[in-house]
């Protein structure tokens, strides 16, 4: 049987990611898997916590917890040939949608670490004068980034409502960012917007289809730039944004890129619920980056 390292977060989804653990592990055991646990207090034990299960050579990683203890671990998980499998235990667990993993199923969750199969994903990497940051699921730029800097003030509602809130709170403050873009190489251009999207996958703040098309296994970031709007447009937008079909009205641009430099005198970035970067950046993808074990037939 398997040997397998359990890093949890325990603090995540507001406390979710304790019993999370406790019912990954208990049925990871029932198998007969050789299950070494490693259990911290805060993302800083977390880190360190997964430097010493890399060091035991587990056959697979499960991680529990959300797309931030993910993405908080990235840098000791880029490259390495040991696969994590992940119990979503977060607030907005879209790494995990992306993924076709069970959201409420920890035990669900911790048999695809035996019973599912290896993919290598990409991730995105935002680059600035001080740090090259990696993500998993989608950067935010502008009117998005904004609405993320307001959600991580608010402490009511819970889970994606919260998140619906911050929106309502930010149309309020509606204004454009005045983006200077440039794709690929591409001479740079300006390129007012109310947002900027990069996504390596579909959605942010616990299921907001932002770049519907986005797979995390094609070696390319979705860019969707949307034009400055009025408030009332804005307004009208969401219900097609909450379908993933906001790509067909014609205020909305999207491609798939390699790189994109984008620079903004109010820029703020956040990736992975996480707040990155300030007025410039570089957002690239990196191939294969990672490898996760997914469910039989996802991500074909």
């Amino acid at each position: 049987m398997p040997t397998i390292a359990v890093v949890a977060n325990p603090r995540s989804g507001k406390g979710r990611g304790a019993s999370a653990a406790d019912e990954a592990v208990a049925h990871l055991r029932g198998t007969g898997a050789d299950v070494r646990v490693h259990s911290g207090g805060s993302a800083t034990d977390t880190r360190r916590l997964i430097g010493i299960a890399l060091a035991e050579h587990p056959d697979v990683i499960v991680v529990v917890g959300g797309d931030g203890t993910v993405s908080g671990i990235l840098p000791a998980l880029i490259g390495s040939d040991v696969p994590i499998a992940l119990v979503p235990a977060g607030t907005g667990n879209d790494l995990a949608r992306a993924l076709g993993l069970p959201l409420h199923d920890p035990a669900a969750a911790a048999a695809i670490a035996v019973h599912g199969h290896p993919r290598r994903l990409d991730l995105g990497e935002i680059v600035t004068a001080d740090a090259t940051t990696p993500f998993l699921t989608v950067a935010a730029l502008g009117f998005d980034a904004k609405v993320s800097d307001r959600t991580n003030l608010l402490r009511w509602p819970r889970g994606a409502a919260r998140y619906y809130l911050a929106i309502l709170i930010e149309l309020a403050r509606l204004r454009p960012t005045r983006f200077r873009l440039a794709c690929d190489g591409e001479k740079a251009h300006e390129a007012p917007g109310t947002l900027v999207a990069v996504g390596n996958t579909a959605s942010y703040g616990g299921g907001m289809p932002v770049c519907p098309d986005a797979r995390p296994d094609d070696g390319l970031l979705d860019v969707v730039h949307v034009a400055p709007l009025r408030r009332r447009t804005l307004i009208r937008l969401f219900p097609l944004l909450l379908q993933g079909r906001h790509l067909i009205r014609r205020e909305v641009a999207h491609r798939r890129v390699h790189e994109i430099v984008v620079s903004a005198p109010d820029l703020v970035v956040y990736a992975d619920g996480e707040r990155i970067a300030e007025r410039a950046c570089t957002i690239r993808v990196r191939p294969g980056a990672l490898t996760v074990m997914v469910p039989e037939g996802e991500l074909a």
